[in-house]
């Protein structure tokens, strides 16, 4: 069963990447994960790390807080 946390956080990943202007395989290449690992997240099927946070966070140019703001 998917959490919406895990969902509302995917969208937020896949929306700032998308205002940033970035593919999927651009933001893999920022982040140093795998693009399947991106869509994964996107979709809420990835419960991540704390540092991945970090990592996703630097990436598109936010604060941590940002990417957990509903």
């Amino acid at each position: 069963m998917t959490s919406q946390l895990l969902i509302n956080f995917g969208q937020r990943v896949k929306s700032l990447r998308k205002l940033q202007g970035y593919s999927q395989e651009k933001l893999a290449e920022l982040t140093g994960f795998h693009r399947t690992y991106i869509g994964l997240v996107e979709n809420g099927k990835r419960n991540i790390s704390l540092k991945n946070i970090e990592i996703f966070a630097k990436s598109l140019n936010v604060k941590i807080h940002e990417l957990l703001a509903p």
